[in-house]
């Protein structure tokens, strides 16, 4: 179901994300960077669960691609800055060179704040959502990217390279730095397409779990995938000298905390009909993941 649902939608967010970062506008340098990693063959995986999460509630989420496309330029300007050699110095990203290796440090950086600005300019250009609404869910976003979310999380992650921090630390890392944008994803789709105050409640456990499998299977991968499939070397957390699932735990624990959280988030959506199917295939996509 899931390999249907990405195909009929990542077209439309491709084409959208194309008309809202024209590579016709002046100065090209900077709009070649941004949209060399935009279009670098991301899975649209934010964008997409926005949409799931809005048509579980029984609404059409293609409706909200200016929402979901900003979201999509959030994350990758994080990755762009991630990637830097200040953050974790890598060389490749989805099996092409990094952005800052193609264009420079200098430029790779005001590529990254371009499209961060720029995702809050398309999304507050929705059209169609009542005002109170766009700004509460803009808000939200704004909140789950920032220093109380993604940037927190980065920023805890980097002081904790090659020290010792116990589980709860590492927990707080990766709420913050991975699973805090899919929350606001989430919660955004369902509160554009008015859910009520228990499906919401229920959509963002459902988000909390998604984030922390998502992080535990990504921990795992970097020590036992697949370098061809993931699209960058292995051991780059080793490297860098991070504290993981697998390193505080061990990989096989890693897997079956994994397992635990698809388990809670589907629990935490069993109420929800048919409309949530996708929801559920997500997360059990993610135990099987190789990239």
């Amino acid at each position: 179901m899931i390999k249907d649902y990405t195909m009929a939608r990542l077209p439309i967010i491709d084409d959208a994300l194309d008309h809202f970062l024209s590579a016709e506008t002046y100065p090209p340098q900077i709009y070649e960077a941004m949209r060399y990693s935009l279009f670098a063959g991301g899975k649209r995986l934010r964008p997409i669960l926005l949409m799931a999460a809005a048509d579980a509630v029984g609404q059409d989420g293609s409706r909200f691609i200016n929402i979901a496309c900003g979201l999509e330029m959030i994350h990758t300007y994080s990755l762009i800055h991630d990637d830097l050699p200040a953050m974790d110095n890598d060389d490749f990203r989805r099996g092409k060179l990094t952005n800052h290796k193609v264009f420079g440090d200098g430029i790779a950086v005001l590529a990254g704040d371009g499209l961060l600005t720029e995702a809050f300019g398309v999304m507050l250009a929705q059209p169609k959502v009542e005002p109170a609404t766009l700004i509460k869910v803009i808000r939200e976003i704004a909140t789950a990217a920032g220093a109380r979310g993604m940037v927190g999380g980065q920023t805890i992650d980097l002081l904790s390279e090659g020290k010792t921090i116990d589980s709860e630390t590492l927990k707080f890392i990766h709420q913050a730095k991975t699973g805090a944008l899919f929350t606001a994803a989430i919660r955004a789709g369902a509160m554009l397409a008015n859910a009520n105050e228990e499906c919401l409640a229920a959509l963002t456990e459902y988000a909390k779990q998604f984030g922390l499998a998502f992080q535990i299977t990504d921990d795992i991968l970097d020590v036992a995938g697949v370098e061809e499939k993931l699209g960058k070397p292995l051991g780059s957390d080793v490297k860098n000298n991070k504290v993981t699932y697998v390193s505080l735990y061990s990989l096989e624990e890693a897997k079956e905390m994994a397992k635990e959280a698809v388990r809670c988030a589907i629990a935490a959506i069993s109420d929800l009909g048919v409309e949530a199917a996708v929801l559920r295939d997500y997360v059990l996509y993610l135990l099987n993941r190789d990239s």
